[in-house]
């Protein structure tokens, strides 16, 4: 029986492992970027959908929307537009994106540490916010300086 394979070009060392849409460890450090950037892309989309959920009353207490502060009601409504704007910008990688999700990552935590009237003070969304911008500072310096001018 005849292998189909055997005259390949590619041989098995070269080949990109099978199921892998792509390899972290031979992309350099703007590929990991442009990764970090998709994934924020998709944690923003899903912020921005959850607060629209808050927003049509799909998720929340009892009263819906309308039974909340209005400072509550103006944060939820701006968080759930800025933060899908963020996702498109973010997953076309372009630069207004990370100004937009920067915006409104330390927005949200401002709001968290200054306006606890407003969600209360949740330490896991403070940490979590201040870890992905210093991800995003230290992979925007580290792909600056793969590309020297």
């Amino acid at each position: 029986m005849i292998d189909p394979r055997a005259d390949d070009i590619i041989g098995d060392d070269d080949a990109p492992a099978r199921g892998m849409m792509f390899n972290l460890r031979d992309t350099g450090w703007t590929g990991r970027l442009v990764v970090f950037l998709r994934v924020m892309a998709c944690v923003s989309m899903l912020k921005g959908l959850y607060h629209w959920a808050a927003v049509c009353g799909i998720i929340g207490e009892e009263g819906g929307f309308e039974a909340h502060i209005p400072s509550w009601q103006a944060t939820t409504v701006f968080f759930s537009v800025i933060d899908l704007v963020a996702a498109v910008g973010l997953w076309l990688v372009a630069p207004w994106g990370a100004v937009v999700w920067l915006t409104s990552t330390v927005t949200m935590i401002v709001v968290h540490v200054f306006f606890d009237q407003v969600y209360g003070t949740d330490l896991l969304v403070i940490m979590v916010g201040a870890l992905a911008i210093l991800a995003y500072l230290a992979l925007s310096v580290l792909a600056a300086r793969e590309h020297p001018r």
